[in-house]
Order: structure tokens, then sequence, then C-alpha cells
């Protein structure tokens, strides 16, 4: 039976292309649909949520998720990681310095400290597997039928290791993970390099152009205009000098 991206709550961005904003942190995911193959853009921030997007995607799609890519090594966006289990599973290079035991530690710690039930935690970051493709510039992703995905290694900025992911098409779709959020002002925790997020941003608006869709981690999407101010307040917060 069809299902339509609306149906199941997702916003329909181009042909093939979605995502849904999840509960709690209002975090975002997306799924871009190729010929038999399927991307995921992050994983959500339990095993229970990740598994949940993937029968949503599944049934978007009409087959199974082969590929992930997660844009940030944040709980909200990986702890659903292990629910995909046989996907190819894509990251910035050096995320596998922070999904190591000490790391996995951190991010349950952080997570139960946000709101996140201490036993879906614990569970979650046991079962986080390192990415298996590290993207250490750019890296073209085929999938099928004349579709190709661009994962592109842009920070760091938000952590040390942000992934973007591009989607070309008649408009361009621009996953931006964390890099850009829109419900609120973007958050600069311990593992943030500040001086290099307004660079990370001029790199996300070189790869989508002024007419793009950007997709934040968090909001509404958003144009070229919104990432160039946010550029520009983050210059302004953070004293970075242009």
């Amino acid at each position: 039976m069809t299902v339509t991206w609306e149906e199941l709550g997702w916003e329909r961005l181009a042909a093939g292309v979605g995502r849904c904003r999840l509960p709690g942190w209002d975090c975002t995911a997306g799924l871009v649909v190729g010929a038999g193959t399927a991307l995921m853009v992050d994983a959500g921030s339990s095993l229970a949520e990740g598994a949940r997007l993937r029968t949503q995607a599944e049934r978007l799609a009409g087959h199974g998720v082969t590929h992930l890519a997660l844009t940030h090594p944040h709980f909200d966006h990986v702890f659903g990681a292990a629910a995909f289990e046989g996907a190819e599973v894509f990251g910035a290079v050096g995320i596998e310095s922070v999904l190591t035991p000490r790391g996995r530690e951190e991010l349950r710690a952080d997570a139960v400290t946000n709101g996140l039930d201490a036993r879906d935690a614990q569970k979650a970051a046991a079962a986080l597997a390192p990415a298996r493709h590290h993207v250490s510039g750019e890296w073209t992703l085929d999938l099928g039928d004349g579709r190709q995905v661009l994962l592109a290694n842009v920070g760091p900025g938000h952590t040390a290791h942000d992934l973007a992911v591009l989607v070309p098409g008649e408009r361009e779709v621009v996953f931006c993970g964390d890099l850009v959020e829109e419900s609120g002002e973007p958050q600069a925790g311990p593992d943030a390099v500040p001086s290099h997020w307004p660079d990370a941003l001029d790199r996300l608006l070189s790869l989508g152009g002024e007419d793009a869709l950007y997709v934040p981690g968090h909001g509404a999407v958003v144009d070229a205009a919104f990432v160039r101010a946010q550029r520009d307040v983050l210059v302004a917060r953070f004293g970075v000098s242009r």
C-alpha cells in the first residue's frame, strides 16, 4: 500500500527527498530514496526512535535503508544508528575518535543530563558502532537511476566532525546537521570549534548556492539568507576575524 510523506508526518522537500522533525529535541532526520537504495541522514536519539525511523523510511522507499550518514556525533543524532543494521554508515573523518568506549560513555552521560531515560541511553551507547566510511573531503554516493548524493566534510564548526549532505535536483537540498539551527541559537558545547564555524557555513553556501533548501539540525527548513545571517551572528558572537 502506497503511503505519502505527509501521512507519516514527514515533510517532502523534492522528489524522493524528505525529512521529519523528531519529538523531544526537535531533531531532524532526512531520507533520500534511490533505485533500490535509501540514504538516511541521522538516526534519532534512541534505539526505539531509530527503529521507528527505519520502519517509516522503508514504507516511504518501498525497500530497505542501505546507507546512513551521521552529520555529527551527538546523542540526539546518532543513538538510533544501531537500528540500521546492514546499512553502510558514513561520518566525517575523525568521528571514530568520539565513538570509542570513553566517547560513548560521554555521549551516554550527556543524553541522561538532557533528559533521555538512563536505560535507553545505556542501551544505545553500548550498541553504537563506529562509522565504516570516513569522509575527509567529499564523497559521491551513487544511489542508482541517475541519483547521486554528495557527502561533504565541511567542519569543524558545531563539532570537530561535521558532515553535510547535498542532494542535487531542480532545487538543491542541503542537510546541514547542527551547523545550522532554526528553532534556537546554535549550540556551542565543549566540542565546538567556534573559530572555524563561520567558514563551515560558507562551505555550506558554496555547496548549495543561493536557491537551495537548507535543512537545519533543529527547526524549520531555511534559505541561503538565513544561513548567511546565522554566519554573521556567529562571527559577532565568537569574535571571529574575517
